[in-house]
């Protein structure tokens, strides 16, 4: 685990998953009328004022079906699988019904940020976007309602689960002990050796003459006798013509006899005593040593050019003039920090829309989603988040160590991370009984 990378927060998987599948998944919930479940529809579940329809049933088990084609997953009976699919739902609904009654709400402008990111990331416009999902014969206010309520799942989950896990200053010590074992552990060391091999089944006469040879073979080797030398004219190992050469690898993929008797000792010290092992006496030096010291983090470089929405700059005018500066700059025909010294709205702008090292968990999630998911050197398709349009390019990446404080807060996210399935599923357990749930047979 070393060097080791922030866990990226479990409300930025949910909000990624639900807005990337929310173009095929049918609504999570919200209350439909009569007139939605006529026309062959009917429904399956009453979940408090919520509804569980076939069609939601048949739309999710169509997706996971797809998915399932495309990853050359196994699946179990599709009869399974169905009321799988339905035990799903109705605690998606029991969890929606429950946000509704604590006042959990989304505003209008983030929904309208979450479908014009929904629409970039598949590569369309708002209006390929509408006529697609028309396609599908899916009502466009109906996915903004979907949107909308993933929306408002997140949001519920990230405050009422993460309030459930306590992280105490015991266990943060107990975890940031064991990452610096780790990261100990990922010393990597270069040794060169001789050996001085012992028959098997020797006879201590035999063993005691072998040994004599080694420690002439260390006296002069810590008398600064090249090494090499040495090993050309005692050693009966491999490598000779490497100076016996072990080459540079992890110390965990080295005997544990020649990590303990290395210890600390430097490139170019010399172990001060013999180590013997099955298949003899070794003499060993140190070549090379790269030691990992502390814990580490990824850290991103990157530069941007932001154009913030406005009556007078709608988001979709925002996202093309975005997509028109990604073009010219792949095509040579201008420079990025160029161009975003010159449109960029950012205080960035002046240094050519460079924001730095930053650090995991620094930006806004929707827009570190996109920074993780990009290569060095590339440019992310335009995107928006609740400060505008944006375009970015990851410039340069490194591992770089963490300060006291930094870690603490590394050791509480990733306890976080390792607690939350476990406590989501008490929560969503609680919230589900907590509901009344009416099942209904399909109509005869």
């Amino acid at each position: 685990m070393t060097p080791f990378t922030f866990f990226r927060r479990r409300a930025q998987r949910w909000t990624a998953l639900a807005l990337s599948l929310a173009l095929w998944l049918p609504a999570a919930g919200a209350a439909q009328s009569a007139a939605a479940v006529r026309g062959g529809d009917y429904i399956v579940a009453v979940v408090n004022q919520e509804l569980v329809t076939n069609n939601d049933v048949q739309q999710r088990l169509a997706r996971i079906e797809q998915d399932a084609a495309r990853n050359g997953t196994r699946l179990p009976p599709r009869e399974q699988l169905r009321q799988q699919v339905v035990e799903a739902l109705i605690d998606d609904r029991a969890q929606l019904s429950h946000a509704r009654l604590i006042g959990v709400r989304v505003d209008e402008a983030e929904i309208d940020r979450a479908v014009a990111n929904v629409a970039a990331q598949n590569q369309l416009t708002l209006p390929q976007l509408r006529e697609r999902l028309r396609e599908q014969g899916i009502d466009f206010a109906r996915f903004r309602n979907n949107v909308r309520d993933e929306l408002m799942l997140t949001r519920l989950r990230e405050r009422e689960v993460q309030g459930r896990i306590r992280i105490s200053d015991a266990d943060i010590q107990k975890f940031l002990n064991e990452l610096r074992g780790e990261a100990a552990g990922a010393t990597e060391l270069n040794l060169a050796q001789v050996l001085v091999a012992v028959p098997e089944g020797a006879t201590p006469q035999q063993e005691a003459e072998r040994r004599a040879r080694a420690e002439d073979v260390l006296a002069r080797a810590k008398a600064g006798v090249p090494f090499a030398d040495l090993v050309r004219e005692a050693s009966d190992g491999p490598n000779k013509d490497q100076g016996g050469q072990l080459g540079l690898r992890a110390a965990d993929r080295l005997p544990d006899l020649f990590v303990q008797a290395v210890g600390d000792l430097k490139a170019g010290q010399v172990v001060p005593q013999l180590v013997r092992s099955g298949a003899g006496f070794h003499v060993l030096k140190v070549v090379e040593r790269k030691d990992k010291q502390g814990l580490t983090i990824t850290q991103t470089r990157s530069r941007h050019i932001l154009l913030r929405v406005s009556p007078q700059l709608t988001q979709q005018t925002a996202l093309r003039r975005l997509a028109d500066y990604k073009q010219r700059v792949e095509g040579g025909q201008a420079g990025f920090a160029q161009l975003a010294r010159e449109f960029s709205e950012d205080g960035s702008a002046s240094q050519g829309g460079d924001l730095g090292w930053a650090n995991p968990g620094q930006f806004v999630p929707e827009f570190e989603q996109v920074l993780n998911n990009l290569a060095v050197g590339k440019l992310s398709e335009p995107f928006l988040s609740r400060f505008g349009a944006h375009l970015v390019q990851v410039t340069d990446r490194r591992e770089a160590q963490l300060d006291p404080r930094q870690q603490r807060e590394l050791a509480t996210n990733a306890l976080r991370e390792q607690r939350f399935e476990t406590a989501y599923t008490e929560w969503a357990r609680e919230i589900r009984n907590q509901a009344y749930v009416e099942m209904r047979e399909p109509p005869q």
